[in-house]
């Protein structure tokens, strides 16, 4: 039973969902002039919580979709979906009752506007991205980055019953950030993505076209990191975060684009992945000492 339950919660991506919750999080923050009441941190957690049940139904629906994609490849080989050690009835059943509770949740104890917002991120990236998108086009992750840059905004929503112009630039940021981050990945991946039959960018353009690419997204990238600031969400703190954080991206990119190699490629990915954590946790600093 045990070994069953793992099995159930590594299909909800775990460190994804984390990544997830904790830009909703960010957004919630910064809806919040000021030190929050025990009111705000309680409708907080509640959205936290129903944003995750439904983040893990998508990525138990994408591991369903793909677990023959996910078979050919050494990254993901090892998901029982992929393994064929949990059934298409089982995989389907678990996504539907989180997305289900999930959604109750946010409906019930937050405002439908959160609750419909993250329902319709469900579809955008369980449906839209992965049965559409993923093997249709290479464009598949600027596309389907629409869904990966939602968190925040359904932050901004859950406490405010709004959509402000601040949660639309923390999505842009992270729909940014969604391109170079996976075409590293991509590069030193490219073929298990190439016998998946996938049409990534480096499949179907080739090494150094994405290289520039990724180098192109991180220079767009650290402008929009700055908008924070620009805006007037942020002060000093943050705009020194952000300078850093982004000339550190456009310097992996230059120098994946220069000069290539797979140990480069790992470790744009990795430092992407503290990019963006860091620049969320500097609004967050920032938000409270500013």
């Amino acid at each position: 039973m045990t070994s069953r339950l793992r099995q159930f919660h590594a299909l909800t991506k775990p460190r994804v969902i984390q990544l997830i919750v904790f830009c909703a999080l960010i957004g919630m923050v910064l809806a919040v002039p000021g030190l929050p009441s025990w009111a705000n941190v309680k409708l907080a957690l509640l959205a936290c919580l129903g944003i995750w049940l439904v983040a893990g139904a998508a990525a138990v629906f994408n591991c369903l979709v793909e677990k023959g994609i996910d078979a050919k490849m050494r990254r993901t080989a090892w998901r029982a979906t992929a393994k064929g050690e949990l059934s298409d009835w089982q995989t389907l059943l678990f996504a539907a009752v989180l997305c289900a509770l999930g959604s109750w949740l946010l409906y019930q104890w937050v405002n439908p506007l959160t609750m419909w917002l993250t329902f319709a991120t469900f579809v955008g990236y369980a449906v839209i991205y992965t049965v559409i998108l993923k093997p249709l086009t290479p464009q598949n992750i600027v596309i389907g980055g629409a869904s990966g840059a939602m968190p925040p905004v359904l932050g901004w929503a859950a406490m405010t019953g709004d959509v402000g112009p601040e949660a639309l630039i923390l999505f842009l940021i992270i729909f940014l950030w969604t391109p170079p981050h996976f075409w590293a990945l991509a590069l030193y991946r490219v073929d298990d993505y190439r016998k998946s039959g996938l049409p990534m960018l480096p499949v179907t353009h080739g090494n150094e076209f994405t290289r520039l690419q990724v180098f192109l997204y991180t220079l767009v990238l650290f402008a929009a990191c700055l908008m924070p600031f620009v805006y007037g969400m942020s002060s000093w703190l943050y705009l020194a975060a952000a300078v850093l954080l982004g000339w550190g991206f456009c310097l992996h990119g230059w120098w994946l684009w220069r000069e290539y190699s797979d140990a480069l490629a790992r470790k744009t990915f990795r430092f992407s992945l503290i990019h963006l954590s860091a620049l969320f946790a500097a609004l967050l600093v920032d938000h409270y000492l500013f």
